[in-house]
């Protein structure tokens, strides 16, 4: 679909393309504008000093040898690996760890917003990602971040981001300005995706329980709060609440994958991201239930709802959150792509490549990346025991369980929430159950599925 946003009339009809819902603008010229935009203040401004929590990742840094090889090396790689030595940026904006941690210095008093451009109104939806995009591909960036300690010291860094997003200096970004989430492109991209899913024409305070809906922030206190806002219950119902045969979609999210005979334990991080259940549940003991079942997963988009629901009616058996990976990429995700509408030649092609990186790797950061894990032991003895998994891709400051072990749960009642960033979710089914469900949506659909809709059924 062809979507244009503000006065850019001369731009050539193949740069405006718009996907609401993406977590980086589909015209890249609108992330270089963001990162430049930022960049460049940085270094109008010169050296700043580093909050606390930076300064402490510089000290990281700078007096463990391993890590000041990873952090020096990747920016030395960026130009020397597709698709990295072709930057769509036609430079590498950010240089070395020094100046990334200026830029990050510098996005740490800025909630994430929609970005005015000469090419139009765009949104980068995880800011910190963008900064470490291209160094993150790189060999000594795989190996970075996976080291335990970097990782560490990101959970710091992100527990302050999170912080700083639950402030009320954090809500500007929520105004009906252009570049606001309130604004006209803002407004009008929350409820074509949110109404694309469900075939509705709800307004944003119709959908949405608003604080203040004549406020033009909607009365929300602070970016997390806009964030994890809830959905007025009557305009997401829950599918047959009766019939404990059917499941109710866990999260508000597009078809990524569905596996029936998944392996206890298998290699993840491979080209194909085939699922390892053992890996994938933090080797709990309940894991060996799932030898053989049945995996769906599924992808939230920036501007959908954030709360997980539970998909049966049953009992809270295990509820916990594993730390894990924050920013971590596997090495093929930079290309792997079987499109045939991708010209890699071009810079275009360059760019959807790197897009394609948020969501190449959903399969690989089941395993690896932080997430709730909960087990729940369904009503439905057809279906028995099962897991939905929240996991936290790239800026997701926390995974949060508002349910407790030994609580009974009806279909539809909320589990908890992602705290800002990119997310994915999975449902695990027992071997004895799984391809005996029965109408799961089809895999790449562009539209959401509804949360707490119907899923899918156990049929005889």
């Amino acid at each position: 679909m062809v979507y244009q946003h503000g006065n850019n009339n001369d731009i050539p009809d193949e740069h405006r393309i718009h996907r609401p819902g993406a977590w980086l603008p589909a015209d890249h010229r609108i992330l270089k504008h963001w990162l430049g935009q930022h960049v460049k203040h940085v270094d109008e401004a010169g050296e700043q000093e580093l909050v606390p929590v930076l300064k402490e990742f510089q000290h990281l840094i700078e007096n463990n040898a391993r890590i000041y090889m990873y952090f020096c090396s990747m920016w030395d790689e960026v130009p020397h690996k597709p698709p990295y030595n072709r930057d769509v940026t036609g430079q590498s904006q950010i240089r070395d760890y020094k100046h990334m941690l200026q830029v990050l210095n510098h996005v740490f008093g800025h909630a994430p917003e929609w970005t005015d451009a000469a090419a139009g109104v765009g949104m980068v939806g995880v800011p910190l990602a963008a900064i470490f995009d291209y160094a993150s591909g790189t060999p000594s960036g795989h190996a970075a971040f996976l080291d335990p300690d970097v990782n560490a010291m990101l959970k710091k860094i992100l527990n302050q981001w999170g912080a700083y997003l639950k402030s009320p200096e954090s809500a500007s970004v929520l105004g009906a300005h252009r570049a606001g989430w309130f604004g006209e492109v803002g407004s009008k991209d929350l409820m074509e995706v949110a109404n694309a899913a469900s075939k509705t024409s709800f307004k944003f305070e119709e959908l949405y329980q608003c604080p203040d809906p004549a406020a033009p922030n909607r009365g929300f206190k602070s970016w997390d709060d806009f964030f994890t806002r809830r959905f007025v219950p009557s305009a997401r119902p829950v599918a047959s609440p009766q019939n404990n045969l059917v499941v109710a979609n866990a999260c508000e999210s597009k078809p990524y994958a569905l596996s029936h005979d998944v392996r206890l334990r298998d290699k993840f991080w491979a080209k194909g991201q085939p699922y390892s259940v053992l890996d994938m549940l933090a080797h709990d003991p309940l894991s060996s239930h799932f030898a053989g079942g049945t995996v769906y997963q599924a992808f939230l988009s920036s501007l959908s709802y954030h709360r997980w629901h539970s998909p049966v009616s049953g009992v809270i058996k295990r509820a916990f959150v594993e730390q894990g990976t924050y920013f971590s990429e596997p090495l093929f995700s930079a290309t792997a792509t079987d499109d045939p509408s991708i010209d890699r030649t071009g810079r275009e092609g360059e760019y959807e490549i790197l897009q394609r990186g948020l969501t190449a790797s959903q399969g690989y950061l089941t395993a690896l990346a932080t997430r709730a894990i909960i087990f729940i032991q369904a009503e439905a003895k057809e279906i028995g025991l099962m897991v939905f998994i929240g996991i936290g891709m790239d800026e997701v400051s926390s995974c949060e369980i508002t349910v407790k072990e030994g609580q009974r749960v009806e279909k539809g009642d909320e589990l908890g929430m992602f705290h800002f960033g990119g997310s994915t979710h999975c449902l695990v089914f027992g071997k004895h159950v799984g391809k005996r469900l029965k109408g799961f949506p089809d895999v790449g659909r562009e539209e959401n599925v509804p949360v707490r809709a119907r899923l899918c059924a156990v049929e005889p």
